[in-house]
């Protein structure tokens, strides 16, 4: 969102989000001395505001499938040349997995100690069920009976008899939607890598112009936002109460705190244990960097910065800086990787949708692959986060409970993406030095 349009829209969206929530808690407050106006605007709520809001986010759940599967084997087959790097590629590829890795589950804890979801009330949780929650409650009924997690069915989870069947049409399997989709979106990517170079070009380019098309869809959508986002946030305060309002607000200050702690914690103890650089002089010298990444919330954008810093002031080879940076850029996206996990658990509290340990662990890989596939795609976090509800059961209409305060988290994570680059590169170098002595 580095441009001055993409600004100016999702100032119109933050907008459009204060202004729906004002309405809607001042309708309730109009609604406890006359309850027959809070009624008849629920019922506008339901009958010509839904529908709006559902038009925004059918857009998005269009894109799904193919978004999904273009994203990730064009980023398999992009790295098919990354093998003769060896030890680079290795170190750096494993660096992006941990520290992705470590994000996401550093949010997944602060969603279950916090949970601010569960502040509502059993009645509005009732409600939104009723709303939305058709696949919410298929999903708690089934648990009760659901099979104890063993290695085949494992296998039928990733690998079912009908791959199309299970992502076509079937979004009552629970963890069958997506997981089958992803795999084989790898395992395309990887038999890309194999094929002729001119035959591999001409794959590589089908898939990006799939991608781009996709990404064009989101951005239609995006057009829709600021008209969409407040008749969302209206419909759903007016209807569920300022319980919401309160959940939403615990929601950002813990995303927003544990990205912080992500950056400048587990990053500084990455710094003491592999390099020689102290926390404080380090995130000191690439200050200007993490400005540049708050204020502009693009890594691309910060992308010249941040290779000006590493050479100039933290002295790292130009060819590790000029390998790890550029392709953390569109990789290692920590920041992005924690707020999709924080995003499912946070929808999944709200309609009363137990995740257990192994569905979080789950949550945990596929926050990480989805982080990788989305980097390039500006807007493409959006319906690859509604393919993550509907992986784990949760109506993917609840994205649009936390599309109003993405902005205010967009700016935070997309600095904790850059500055866990840099770090990373850091990393990396001090490896590369230590093994050449």
């Amino acid at each position: 969102m580095a441009g001055t349009g993409d600004n100016r829209l999702a100032n119109r969206i933050l907008i459009g989000l204060a202004a729906g929530a004002a309405t809607g808690a001042l309708t309730l407050l109009v609604g406890l001395v006359f309850p027959a106006l809070l009624e008849g605007a629920r019922q506008v709520a339901t009958y010509v505001l839904d529908p709006l809001g559902q038009v925004f986010l059918r857009l998005l759940f269009f894109v799904i499938i193919p978004l999904i599967f273009a994203s990730l084997a064009l980023g398999i087959v992009q790295l098919g040349e990354l093998r003769k790097l060896g030890p680079l590629a290795a170190r750096t590829f494993a660096l992006f997995f941990l520290n992705m890795a470590i994000a996401v589950a550093l949010g997944l804890v602060m969603m279950n100690v916090l949970a601010p979801g569960d502040r509502l009330d059993p009645v509005s949780q009732e409600r939104l069920m009723a709303e939305y929650g058709a696949a919410a409650g298929a999903h708690v009924e089934r648990q009760a009976q659901s099979p104890e997690m063993t290695p085949a069915l494992v296998v039928d989870m990733f690998m079912p008899r009908n791959l199309f069947g299970a992502f076509v049409g079937n979004q009552r399997n629970v963890l069958g939607d997506v997981l089958p989709l992803i795999l084989f979106a790898i395992l395309v990517g990887a038999a890309g890598i194999s094929l002729p170079p001119e035959r591999r070009e001409r794959f590589q380019q089908g898939l990006e112009t799939i991608a781009d098309l996709m990404t064009t869809i989101v951005h239609f959508a995006l057009r829709l936002a600021p008209y969409a986002v407040p008749a969302l946030i209206y419909s759903v305060v007016v209807k569920i109460g300022f319980d919401i309002l309160v959940a939403l607000g615990v929601f950002v200050l813990g995303c927003g705190v544990v990205m912080l702690l992500h950056l400048f914690g587990t990053m500084s103890i990455w710094l003491r244990i592999w390099t020689s650089w102290r926390p404080k002089e380090f995130f000191l010298a690439i200050r200007d960097v993490l400005v540049t990444a708050f204020s502009t919330s693009s890594s691309s954008a910060t992308l010249p910065t941040a290779l000006a810093a590493a050479r100039e002031r933290l002295n790292i080879a130009p060819t590790t800086a000029g390998f790890v940076l550029p392709l953390g850029t569109t990789m290692n996206m920590s920041g992005t990787a924690l707020y999709e996990g924080c995003v499912v658990l946070f929808v999944a509290q709200v309609f009363g949708v137990d995740l257990t340990l192994g569905h979080q662990i789950t949550l945990l890989l596929l926050s990480v692959l989805s982080a990788v596939a989305v980097a390039g795609i500006p807007g493409g976090s959006l319906p690859l986060i509604a393919g993550l509800l509907i992986t784990f059961g949760i109506p993917p209409e609840g994205i649009g409970i936390v599309l109003g305060v993405d902005r205010l988290l967009d700016m935070t994570r997309t600095m904790v993406n850059v500055g866990s680059d840099v770090v990373t590169t850091a990393v990396v170098d001090a490896k590369m030095r230590a093994a050449e002595r």
